[in-house]
C-alpha cells in the first residue's frame, strides 16, 4: 500500500511538472481568444521564449534574467501578431502560422550562428542559471506518514517557482475574467466588439492588452521548458505543446478551471508514457516506445475531432473589428 501511494505521488508530481507549459500556454490562448484574437502562434512564442531564456541565462548565469529575456522575446512576437491582427486587420490564422514558422527558423538559425551546436544552446550548469526546486517546510520530516507524507513531499513540495506560478495563474485568470470590470469588457470584446465600442471602451486597447497578457504567459511557458524543466534550449523543444494547449482550450470551452484539468490530463498522459516505456504487457509483449509517446497527440486528435460535444468559440473571434464612423 505504501509503495503504491509513493508511486502514485511520483506519477502525479511528474504529471504536474509536464503540464506546467501547457497551463501557461492554454491560459495565454484563453486571454487572447476571449478578446476575439485567435492565436495559433502559441507554439512559436513559446519556442522564441525558450531560446531567449536559455541564451540569457547562459550569458548572465541568472534564471531571473533568463525569464525576463524569455518574456521579452515572447512579447515581441505577440506584438507582431497583434499588429497584423488588430491594426492591419489581417487573417489571424495566417499571422499565427507565420509566428510559428518564423520562430522555428529564427531560433535554429541564430542558435547555430551563436553557438555552433546545431541550434542548441550550451548546457546550463550553474545552479543559479536554472529555477531550482523549492522544498516546503517539513517535507522530509513527514515522508514516513502514510499517504499524506508522500503526497506532501512529492506532489505539494519540491517544484520550482514557475510551477507554483502556473497554478496561481488559474484562479487569478478566473477572478479577473469574471469578477472585474476589465474582465467583463474583455469577454464582451470577444462577443460583441461593436457594443463595447458604443460604450466608449477602446476595442483596440482591450485586444492589445489581451495579446500582451498572452505574450507574457507564453514567455513563462517557454522559459519553463528551457530553464526549469531542461537545462538549455534544443531545436524544436516545444514539440507541439502549443497546439496541444489549443486543443485543451477547446476541450475546456475557453474556461480557466476546466483548462487546468485538461492540461493536467495531458501532463498525466505524458508522465504515463514515460513510465510505461519498456513495460511488458501480458499477451502483447513490450509496448513500442513510439506508441506510448503518441498517446498525448492521439488524445489531441480525438478532442479536435469533436468528441467533446459542441464547443462554441467567442462569436467575434477571428473577425477584425472596424470602427464605424
Amino acid at each position: 500500500m505504501a509503495d503504491a501511494v509513493a508511486a502514485a505521488a511520483l506519477i502525479l508530481a511528474s504529471s504536474l511538472r509536464l503540464s506546467v507549459p501547457l497551463i501557461f500556454a492554454c491560459l495565454a490562448g484563453l486571454w487572447s481568444e476571449r478578446a476575439g484574437i485567435f492565436d495559433i502562434g502559441l507554439e512559436g512564442k513559446m519556442l522564441a521564449a525558450a531560446f531567449a531564456a536559455a541564451a540569457a541565462a547562459d550569458a548572465s548565469g541568472s534564471a531571473a534574467v533568463g525569464l525576463a529575456a524569455g518574456i521579452a522575446a515572447s512579447l515581441a512576437f505577440a506584438l507582431a501578431h497583434g499588429f497584423a491582427s488588430i491594426d492591419a486587420r489581417g487573417n489571424q490564422i495566417v499571422s499565427g502560422a507565420a509566428v510559428n514558422m518564423l520562430a522555428a527558423g529564427l531560433t535554429a538559425a541564430v542558435g547555430n550562428a551563436w553557438y555552433g551546436q546545431g541550434g542548441r544552446t550550451p548546457q546550463l550548469t550553474a545552479p543559479a542559471s536554472r529555477f531550482g526546486d523549492i522544498a516546503w517546510p517539513g517535507a522530509e520530516a513527514v515522508r514516513a506518514v502514510p499517504v499524506l507524507g508522500p503526497l506532501y513531499r512529492d506532489l505539494v513540495s519540491g517544484h520550482d517557482v514557475l510551477t507554483y506560478l502556473a497554478l496561481a495563474a488559474v484562479p487569478l485568470t478566473a477572478f479577473v475574467l469574471y469578477r472585474t470590470r476589465f474582465g467583463l469588457r474583455l469577454r464582451a470584446t470577444g462577443e460583441n466588439p461593436a457594443a463595447v465600442d458604443t460604450a466608449g471602451v477602446s476595442v483596440r486597447g482591450i485586444r492589445y492588452a489581451a495579446v500582451l497578457i498572452a505574450g507574457v504567459l507564453c514567455g513563462f511557458a517557454g522559459t519553463y521548458l528551457s530553464v526549469g524543466q531542461a537545462a538549455g534550449f534544443l531545436t524544436g523543444m516545444t514539440a507541439g505543446k502549443g497546439f496541444i494547449a489549443l486543443a485543451a482550450l477547446v476541450f475546456a470551452k475557453w474556461r480557466p478551471w476546466p483548462a487546468l484539468a485538461t492540461c493536467f490530463l495531458f501532463g498525466f498522459l505524458d508522465a504515463a508514457a514515460i513510465r510505461l516505456q519498456g513495460t511488458v504487457l501480458p499477451g502483447i509483449g513490450e509496448v513500442p516506445v513510439q506508441a506510448i509517446q503518441a498517446l498525448p497527440y492521439l488524445l489531441t486528435v480525438v478532442l479536435l475531432a469533436g468528441f467533446i460535444g459542441r464547443a462554441v468559440p467567442p462569436r467575434a473571434g477571428g473577425i477584425p473589428y472596424t470602427k464605424e464612423r
